[in-house]
């Protein structure tokens, strides 16, 4: 039988811990300095079972028997791996259950041993905690509890008699147990005080946690602190990752190699990035709003089998943000204790890639990675874009995929769950390519994550908003935050929320910036009063006589004076300094309104006091263009202020509207005016001449070819128009000439807003103003005009007999067009035809517009009276409109023009006069009564 005694020689191999706090490495005690405290004090010794569990042992108890004498090691075992720093805060902590007058050393005591022993100046683990409050704490505790208290319930045994026996209670021999497990996770070949400060946070039975409850510090934050420190340290000492323990050329102090040999980057360090460093260090962004998402991947990470989450949703709407936010969680010590010690390792897979040439060479990398992942069994992948892995192995093969890719080298360790990992993917692309190998697919389980609410966005934005401040140096109002949300979901639809959102708020911030950068230094220039030579000129002339009084020094005074004021012609002379850059800019709603509209194209700001009057006046500036329908101008001018002001249903177009009439009334020449007097220019027009979509197949010109087709990829003219333009007036004219099929599209167009592509993609007609023209209904229209022919009718007779005619025209159209489609149009108008009194107002906008074309040409033009009124009496058909007055203008008076011009009879600066000669042809004259080009003979007469 063996009882260790105080006389026994003790030697305490001790590892030195790389810190800043820690003090000179310990090599060894000599037994004067700690054999009585390991015998008295500690009495602790590890069994040699599987476990390692540490046991208490009194220095006065009975001697064991024989058969388990041989499962006990020397003491010296125990603080093999045992650091200085850890020694010293577990000696703290007996002589604090000494003081407070306690038989054992309870986790309260372990507690004040850490605290003791952390030297950071902002208190234990940087929480401000100390050990004289947290003291107070303990000594408050133990007056308050009762004698049946948690803490008290392992009553000390009777069998420690001498007073300076001090062992460890069961629950802190439970808090040693929990070190070394973690240290053996982290495989460190040490044990410092941070293992035991997790493992007493860990297996806490809630008397250390009553205590830091008491102080205010917060148990997961200080285990993350905990686990960082950790980690620094490592990283400081350089010494060799975990899965190089038990290398047989490892050095005592636990690196590689020879002392001047460095380590290369291991696989994982060149072709990942640790999420959960980044995290630790503060360089993610926090995840807000997507609590479900990252505890359903937990969940999944926590399977037998199948533990590999796949996270399937559209572009931007935060797949990566959960892996993320899971290494956050892990980073702050939030997550389960199993997923404490793991690492997020992103993948790269274009690093990945790149540059492996050779055959074979792919494969090594992938190999050696998982072999990587395998050896540490902490890790946990993250692969964004999964999509990509299949057939990526084709590389350097010349595509003819003779080999192995890398999606079949994850397959094996996948399957027996040696490799464990995050896929993301949209939900296109999985279907398309990562569902087709079924293997594959059925070793990751979906989590589907969708486009968050309006309400879920601004809460997201919130949560960013100090990020996104910080570095603008700027400050986002509370409304600027709810119209980036507004706006992005209204306007922007081919992305998705919170990523448009996010976009705006970080754009508008960048524009304030720079506004704000070019008003200081337009403020910094001062207009001076005089010109620069006067001022010194002036400062010249003062320094001079500054210089003879100093010279002849009669009045020390005066000189003063007038060095006073040499010095402030200098300043008044000077530019004033810039105004300080510390001043946070204010980004409001009219900022993230400009960025929004300057990246759809759609006036989305506030209606100014200049776009009002436009609204204002936009029927007039309509009806000056187009003359004589007043009830087609009143109703796109109603349809256009409805969607400015917001009244108009924001799921659908901005109007609908079907124009009918005769040809030459009008119709076209409405839309081009709307589109330059609201929508910018005529360009911004989408015209559609539907007599070139009279077959089946032209269907597939609007939204683009069927897959297997030529020009699938390139979309279709509609749909491609809308998607780089989606603030557009869009014109299908002569719709009657389509093909029905070209009507079942408009369908989904005027009730959704939307139509969906070729290739999927759903294009937006939200803010789009849809007209169709139609000659439907004109023999009905002549008819209403020839019975009111010779009639003088009021206002209401002219209006009765305007809803007749619109009555028998709107009859007309349900025999061509079917009823679903017609009921879907907002509004049906009417045009009238033309009448003689109306060409004359006709021909005023022609000759302006013909003088426009002049000026160019540095010519003028007058055109008299006379021969207005024959261009009016010859270009007059009501049955075709104003197309004929078009071509008398041309035949009366350009064609001449051009004959004049092409005999020299014209210098720049001249004025073009078209008048009727003696003979009532008319004719083109530089002035009066010179040069003259008749229209009969087109010759030229002296």
């Amino acid at each position: 039988m063996e009882v260790l005694s105080t006389s026994t020689p003790l030697t305490l191999h001790t590892r030195r811990l790389p810190s800043s706090s820690s003090s000179s490495p310990v090599t060894s005690f000599a037994a004067s300095s700690l054999s009585s405290f390991s015998s008295s004090y500690l009495g602790i010794s590890l069994s040699n079972n599987r476990n390692h569990r540490l046991s208490t042992t009194p220095t006065n108890s009975r001697r064991l028997p024989r058969n388990k004498r041989n499962k006990l090691t020397p003491i010296s075992a125990v603080f093999e791996r045992f650091t200085e720093r850890a020694i010293r805060a577990i000696i703290f902590s007996q002589k604090e259950a000494k003081s407070l007058g306690k038989e054992m050393v309870y986790p309260q005591h372990l507690l004040l041993g850490l605290i003791a022993e952390d030297r950071d100046p902002q208190g234990f683990l940087g929480s401000g905690v100390t050990v004289d409050k947290a003291r107070e704490a303990v000594s408050s505790i133990w007056d308050e509890a009762s004698s049946d208290d948690s803490g008290l319930s392992e009553s000390s045994s009777s069998s420690y008699s001498r007073s300076t026996d001090m062992p460890f209670s069961i629950s802190t021999k439970r808090v040693f147990e929990a070190a070394v497990e973690y240290s053996r996770t982290l495989e460190c070949q040490y044990i410092a005080p941070e293992h035991i400060a997790v493992g007493l946070f860990t297996v806490d039975d809630g008397s250390a946690g009553k205590v830091l409850k008491r102080l205010g510090a917060n148990m997961n934050l200080l285990t993350a602190a905990a686990l960082t420190r950790l980690k620094g340290e490592i990283a400081k000492d350089g010494r060799e990752p975990p899965s190089s323990k038990g290398n047989s050329d490892a050095s005592p102090n636990g690196r590689v190699g020879g002392p001047g040999r460095t380590k290369e980057k291991s696989v994982l360090e060149q072709f990942c990035v640790d999420l959960t460093a980044r995290a630790s260090e503060g360089l993610i962004d926090p995840v807000i709003g997507r609590g479900k998402e990252v505890q359903r991947v937990i969940q999944i990470l926590c399977r037998r089998t199948k533990n590999n989450p796949i996270l399937l949703g559209e572009a931007g709407v935060g797949k990566t943000a959960i892996a993320e936010g899971l290494a956050i969680s892990i980073a702050e010590a939030n997550a389960p204790g199993f997923l404490l010690t793991k690492r997020i390792m992103s993948l790269d897979i274009g690093l990945l890639m790149a540059g492996a040439k050779e055959r074979g060479e792919l494969e090594s990398r992938v190999t050696a990675l998982i072999s990587e992942v395998k050896k540490s069994g902490k890790v946990i992948l993250f692969i964004d874009e999964v999509h990509t892995l299949i057939g990526s192995g084709t590389v350097g093969r010349g595509n003819k995929g003779s080999g192995l890719d890398i999606a079949n080298l994850l397959k094996p360790p996948l399957g027996r769950g040696e490799l464990q990992c995050i896929a993301s993917t949209t939900l296109d692309e999985f279907r398309s390519q990562f569902e087709k190998d079924k293997a594959l697919a059925r070793r990751f389980q979906p989590v589907l994550i969708d486009e968050p609410s309006e309400e879920d966005a601004v809460k997201i934005l919130i949560g960013l908003r100090e990020k996104y401040e910080a570095h603008h140096n700027c400050k986002y109002t509370m409304e600027a935050i709810d119209a980036a949300v507004y706006l992005s979901s209204r306007y922007i639809a081919d992305r998705f929320l919170p990523d448009k959102a996010i976009d705006l708020i970080d754009e508008a911030g960048s524009r304030a910036r720079i506004q704000a950068f070019r008003k200081k230094k337009e403020d910094a220039i001062c207009i001076l009063s005089k010109p620069p030579d006067d001022y010194w000129q002036e400062i010249r002339t003062v320094q001079a006589m500054h210089e003879v009084v100093l010279s002849s020094r009669p009045n020390q005074e005066y000189g003063n004076a007038i060095a006073d004021e040499s010095n402030e012609l200098v300043e008044e002379s000077s530019l004033p300094p810039a105004a300080g850059n510390d001043e946070p800019i204010q980004v409001g709603p009219d900022d993230i309104a400009a960025v929004a509209s300057a990246w759809s194209g759609i006036p989305v700001q506030q209606i100014t006091a200049d776009e009002r009057m436009l609204l204002m006046g936009l029927e007039d500036q309509l009806r000056n263009r187009v003359v004589g329908q007043d009830e087609a101008v009143a109703a796109i001018s109603r349809a256009v202020k409805r969607s400015r002001v917001g009244l108009k249903d924001p799921d659908r177009p901005i109007a609908a509207m079907l124009f009918c009439g005769p040809t030459g009334v009008g119709k076209t020449e409405l839309t081009k005016a709307l589109a330059a007097n609201y929508f910018g220019s005529e360009e911004s027009m989408l015209r559609l001449d539907m007599s070139e979509y009279m077959e089946r197949h032209t269907v597939s010109k609007l939204i683009g070819s069927p897959p297997g087709y030529v020009g699938f990829e390139e979309g279709g003219m509609l749909t491609e128009a809308i998607r780089r333009r989606p603030f557009t007036v869009v014109l299908f004219d002569e719709i009657e000439k389509a093909h029905p099929d070209i009507f079942n599209i408009l369908l989904q167009l005027f009730e959704d807003g939307h139509l969906t592509d070729s290739q999927g993609r759903r294009v937006s007609f939200k803010n789009a103003l849809i007209i169709m023209t139609s000659n439907v209904g004109s023999s009905a229209i002549a008819k209403g005009r020839q019975r009111s022919i010779g009639f003088i009718l009021d206002d209401d007779e002219e209006e009765a007999s305007y809803s007749g005619m619109k009555a028998l025209v709107v009859e007309e159209l349900k025999n061509y067009f079917r009823p679903e489609l017609l009921n879907r149009i907002d509004e049906i108008v009417i045009f009238r035809q033309l009448e003689q009194a109306q060409m004359m107002e006709i021909l005023n906008l022609m000759l302006q517009d013909l003088k426009s074309r002049l000026v160019a040409l540095g010519v003028g033009l007058e055109v008299s009276e006379p021969v207005k009124e024959l261009i009016c009496r010859q270009g007059y058909d009501p049955a075709y409109g104003a197309r004929p007055l078009r071509r008398t203008v041309t035949e009366i008076v350009e064609d001449p023009l051009s004959e004049a011009f092409l005999a020299g009879s014209f210098k720049p600066g001249d004025t073009a006069f078209v008048v009727l000669d003696d003979t009532g042809n008319p004719s083109v004259r530089t002035k009066p009564d010179s040069y003259t080009v008749r229209v009969t003979d087109k010759t030229s007469i002296a």
